[in-house]
């Protein structure tokens, strides 16, 4: 079936001497993989618009296994991205862990749009910790791994959460802690904050205030969270650690 449809592209990998599998995000059907032939030449129509970040409109046969791309059109190229090698870094992660986490042709248009807010958000600002967390948090439930955050995940009170625990997998209470002796204190507002981030989407926030070591607390915690439950090695996330060691 020929279908018209508008997404992002999340990854693509070389076929043959001129081709390109590229594997889409889309709001209409998901996540699906195509054909594009003869994208890997220069001159190429397609060679453009199969680009890894590139927001455009396809007109695709779509299959249940493999599909084709017969055209493509440009909406967004996110140009400000691609010349910034820091936020390349975090744009290839977050498509990459959408890649890994999400099943192909299973539409999920409130998951794409965070994608897309998201993206945008890394196009047009510098401070981008907190857009990116609020992202995987979203995808941390999609893949079925979320963390509990708005109760003891062992004894389910919602009243002295205190800290969050990479083995019980959530938040624990004063009087829980006993479960776990290497979990992380997390202050009140540090954990509302936490809550909140999983449950509203990033349209939702104007001005992002969180302080240095607070968002390093956070990105620490959801690196060990993701390691432990993830299940899937992201060579973007070692990209991103080697970033980290320049700066």
């Amino acid at each position: 079936m020929l279908e018209k449809i508008e997404g992002i592209v999340i990854k693509t990998m070389d076929y043959g001497e001129t081709h390109k599998i590229v594997t889409i995000f889309s709001r209409k059907i998901g996540k699906f993989s195509a054909l594009a032939k003869g994208a890997k030449k220069t001159k190429s129509r397609m060679a453009a618009v199969t680009q890894p970040f590139i927001y455009g409109q396809f007109l695709v046969y779509v299959n249940s296994g493999l599909s084709s791309i017969q055209q493509g059109e440009i909406i967004q190229s996110f140009r400000t991205i691609r010349e910034d090698i820091i936020k390349t870094a975090y744009l290839a992660y977050i498509t990459e862990l959408t890649e890994k986490l999400i099943d192909d042709q299973s539409p999920d248009s409130y998951l794409y749009d965070q994608l897309y807010q998201t993206v945008s958000w890394i196009a047009e600002n510098e401070d981008v910790d907190i857009p990116i967390i609020m992202y995987e948090l979203k995808l941390f439930a999609k893949g079925g791994f979320a963390p509990i955050l708005d109760k003891c995940v062992h004894c389910g009170t919602t009243e002295n959460l205190s800290a969050f625990s990479i083995v019980e997998g959530g938040l624990l209470c004063r009087k829980c802690l006993y479960k776990d002796q290497q979990a992380i204190s997390l202050s009140i507002a540090l954990i509302k904050l936490l809550h909140m981030f999983s449950r509203i989407g990033l349209e939702q926030v104007g001005k992002i205030s969180v302080k240095p070591e607070n968002k390093l607390l956070l990105r620490k915690l959801l690196d060990s969270y993701y390691d432990r439950y993830g299940g899937y090695y992201l060579k973007s996330k070692r990209f991103l650690s080697q970033l980290d060691l320049l700066k």
